[in-house]
C-alpha cells in the first residue's frame, strides 16, 4: 500500500475507522442493508492494518453502526421534504458519506472535523459548491461563523458526542440553542450500561487508544430538558427499531437485547426556542 495514504490520527480521530470499516462490511454482504462503496475503496486503500478491528468487533456492534447510518438517513429524508435548501452540518464527519446518500441536489452541505481528519478526508472525498470541509473542533466557536446563512439548519453527530464530558454536551447543545434557534440535531446516545460496554468492547476491543474512552451516558432523552428549555426532544429511541428485517436469527437476538437494554439510542431534538416538537413527529418520541 501507498504511504501517502498512511493513518495519522490523534486517538479518538482513530475511531472513525470503526464505523468506515462497518459500512465497508455491510457493502460486501451479499444482501446489505446499507450501500457504501466509497468506504469499500478508502478501506482498499487505506495504509492501516485493519485485522485488530476485524477479529475484535462483533456482529452486533457491526450492524450498530449501520442502524445508525439508516436511521439518520430517513431523519435526514424527512427534514428535506420541508427544507428542500436546508444547510446540514455533519459534526465530527470522520469519513462519513451521509452527504451521497441523501443529497437532493439543492441542499448545502458542512463535513466538519479536527484537521488531521480533514487532511485524510481530503484524499478520498471531494469539496464541491454545496458540500464544504471545515477543519475545527466541533468546541471551538469560530466554525459556526463559516456556515452560510440558511432558513433551516440541521446538524448531526454520528459517533460524536459521547466522546465528550456531560458538561461539554450541555454547553454545545446550549450554544447551537443560542446561535441557531429552531434548529434540529439527531445523534447517538450511550445509557451508563452501554458506555461501559462500549468501552470494553469496541474501543478496547478494536484495538483503540486508551485516550479514546467513552465519557458521556444519557439516563433518557428526556433528562436534557432541564439543561434549557429551548430543548424539545422529538424523538427518542433503541439504535435496532425497525432494523432487523432480514437479521440472522443471532442477530435478531443480539439486536433485541440492546433494545431491551436500552444499549444505544437514537435521539433526535429541535433547539432554540421552546414548546413542543413538530406534530408529524411527536409519535416517534419514547417515554
Amino acid at each position: 500500500m501507498s504511504t501517502t495514504n498512511a493513518v495519522e490520527l490523534g486517538g479518538v480521530q482513530e475511531t472513525l475507522l470503526l464505523p468506515l470499516w462497518g459500512r465497508a462490511v455491510e457493502t460486501r454482504k451479499a444482501r446489505p442493508l446499507l450501500v457504501d462503496q466509497t468506504a469499500v475503496r478508502i478501506i482498499e486503500t487505506l495504509d492501516y492494518d485493519f485485522s485488530t478491528i476485524a477479529q475484535g468487533i462483533s456482529p452486533i456492534t457491526q450492524l450498530a453502526w449501520i442502524a445508525r447510518s439508516l436511521h439518520m438517513d430517513r431523519t435526514i429524508q424527512e427534514f428535506l421534504k420541508h427544507h428542500p435548501n436546508a444547510t446540514f452540518v455533519n459534526l465530527g464527519c470522520g469519513l462519513d458519506t451521509t452527504f451521497e446518500r441523501v443529497d437532493n441536489g439543492r441542499l448545502c452541505w458542512y463535513d466538519l472535523d479536527f484537521p488531521d481528519v480533514v487532511e485524510l478526508r481530503r484524499k478520498f472525498i471531494t469539496e464541491s459548491d454545496r458540500r464544504k470541509f471545515i477543519a475545527s473542533s466541533l468546541l471551538d466557536n469560530a466554525w459556526s461563523r463559516q456556515l452560510k446563512t440558511a432558513d433551516a439548519i440541521f446538524f448531526l453527530a454520528a459517533g460524536v458526542l459521547y466522546y465528550l464530558e456531560e458538561s461539554q454536551v450541555k454547553a454545545f447543545l446550549i450554544k447551537l440553542a443560542d446561535g441557531f434557534a429552531g434548529s434540529e440535531i439527531v445523534f447517538d446516545a450511550c445509557s451508563p450500561l452501554g458506555l461501559k460496554m462500549a468501552n470494553k468492547k469496541v474501543i478496547k476491543a478494536g484495538g483503540m487508544d486508551e485516550s479514546a474512552i467513552l465519557k458521556w451516558e444519557l439516563h433518557r432523552a428526556q433528562d436534557m430538558r432541564s439543561w434549557d428549555s429551548r430543548i424539545a426532544v422529538i424523538a427518542d429511541y433503541p439504535i435496532f427499531r425497525n432494523v432487523k428485517h432480514g437479521l440472522s436469527i443471532h442477530e435478531k437476538w443480539g439486536t433485541f437485547l440492546s433494545d431491551l437494554l436500552r444499549i444505544m439510542s437514537i435521539v433526535h431534538l429541535r433547539l432554540g426556542s421552546p414548546g413542543t416538537p413538530r406534530a408529524e413527529q411527536q409519535g416517534e418520541a419514547d417515554s
